[in-house]
């Protein structure tokens, strides 16, 4: 009776990709008709305003996901990476997949802008699959190890967390007052590379982020003052890695690698030290503020979810506490599609209806927010659920490059948020300031809550 239960489970699916496509079609349609009798820009600025929030984005997804899982355009949707101006989505869980996991045929595209920002040198985010890839991420492994996470890493953002929101007098500007602070902190406590200011770092990590991986349209103003942020970067790490290299080792991830360097290993170079680490903490300050106040936004949006998430956090249930912070990542992940460029004549799908042939060069985005919602692989993807397991998510990509402190993020974003989620009362301030103002970058600079002292 086994293959009965599997074809009713697989019409059971087929039937909600249906719906799901169906009830996307009928949303985007009254998102038009409100955007041609709306009031406020133009009726193109009023749709994508529409469109490109969190909501919007999963209904075009499930749209696609029905009618053209794999959307091929003739179109240049991204300028700051070579490619041929052909364009490909990629919407269902199973391609999103494949595609993330064939380094040979989507390769990583962003060497040229990585080589900008330190000069010269690549990062390993940037390579393909070589000699050099593994023997950077495998030294970079050895001072950046997984055993710090319960015992140096998750402690200290617990501890820093809980002062920050101890001092507030009852409202609090998270991003500035707390996520900031608190992954700057960590840079210097762990990583031992605190910058010469708190603000010069914050605006350095997330000018960069910015320009390596959101700048899709080359702005040429972000690329002057990423060009100034970078080599600023750079003078202030040579001289604080000469600085280090006089003084006793301490055992944070800058002294191991100091350490690996006078024992000559190869890649640990003062040079090759300076290029990696800037490339780590590139990833780690402004992804940690972002993913912790999106997180916590969407549950603010969800009152039932955000009171189950305080109540978990004041009862020191740190595993629900973690499943609510991920749940409502995953409506809402601080990036919606991963990109590659085809290394060759490839095909996406093959063997199947879908089938899509993809030419050298051209951009392929690889959709990690649609294959979370797609209802083929995905138990009752819509609804807000704790019960998911961890494989559910591909909130850091997925395959060779999927971030290299995704065993971080996971750790210190529910601890970052525990203290201020068990304050009582806690709720949005009255008016704008009680959402999310990103001031002009991509990152929430801005969230203004109060609660009971």
């Amino acid at each position: 009776m086994q293959w009965l239960f599997n074809l009713s489970t697989v019409i059971w699916r087929r039937l909600m990709l249906l719906v799901q496509g169906l009830r996307a079609l009928l949303w985007l349609i009254a998102a038009g008709i409100g955007a041609v009798f709306g009031k406020g820009g133009t009726i193109a600025s009023r749709l994508g305003a529409a469109i490109g929030g969190p909501k919007g984005q999963r209904m075009v997804f499930g749209l696609l996901r029905l009618f053209q899982p794999n959307l091929v355009l003739r179109r240049r949707i991204i300028e700051s990476y070579p490619n041929n101006g052909i364009t490909a989505i990629a919407t269902r869980r199973a391609d999103v997949i494949d595609i993330l996991s064939r380094e040979a045929d989507f390769g990583v595209v962003y060497a040229p802008r990585m080589e900008m920002i330190t000069a010269g040198e690549n990062f390993f985010l940037g390579m393909q699959d070589t000699p050099r890839y593994t023997r950077d991420t495998s030294n970079m492994r050895l001072v950046v190890r997984r055993d710090d996470v319960p015992e140096i890493v998750t402690p200290y953002v617990s501890t820093a967390a809980a002062g920050i929101v101890a001092m507030a007098p009852g409202a609090i500007d998270v991003p500035q007052a707390l996520t900031q602070p608190v992954a700057a902190g960590l840079l210097d406590h762990y990583f031992g590379t605190p910058g010469p200011s708190e603000a010069a770092i914050a605006e350095w990590t997330t000018l960069l982020f910015w320009y390596l991986f959101i700048d899709l349209q080359a702005d040429p103003d972000l690329d002057a003052r990423a060009r100034k942020a970078a080599a600023d970067f750079r003078v202030w790490m040579d001289a604080h890695i000469a600085e280090r290299r006089k003084a006793p080792h301490r055992d944070d991830v800058l002294g191991r690698c100091l350490a690996m360097g006078e024992a000559r290993l190869p890649g640990m170079s003062d040079r090759d030290i300076r290029n990696n680490l800037i490339g780590l903490l590139i990833g780690e300050l402004p992804t940690l503020s972002a993913a912790a106040n999106l997180a916590l936004d969407e549950l603010l949006d969800r009152p039932k979810a955000f009171a189950a998430a305080c109540a978990a956090a004041r009862a020191d249930d740190d595993a629900a506490l973690s499943a609510h912070v991920f749940e409502a990542l995953r409506f809402r992940p601080l990036n919606p599609v991963v990109y590659r460029r085809a290394m060759r004549d490839t095909t996406i799908a093959a063997g199947a209806l879908r089938r899509r042939s993809i030419r050298k060069d051209s951009i392929v985005m690889a959709s990690n927010l649609s294959a979370m919602f797609d209802p083929l692989a995905i138990p009752d993807p819509t609804r807000f659920r704790t019960d998911r397991p961890w494989e559910t998510y591909m909130l850091w990509g997925y395959g060779m490059h999927v971030c290299f402190g995704a065993h971080i993020n996971r750790a210190v974003l529910p601890a970052m948020l525990k203290p201020l989620l068990a304050r009582p009362n806690l709720r949005r301030a009255a008016g704008p300031g009680g959402r999310i103002d990103k001031a002009g970058t991509p990152f929430p600079q801005h969230l203004h809550l109060v609660f009971d002292t």
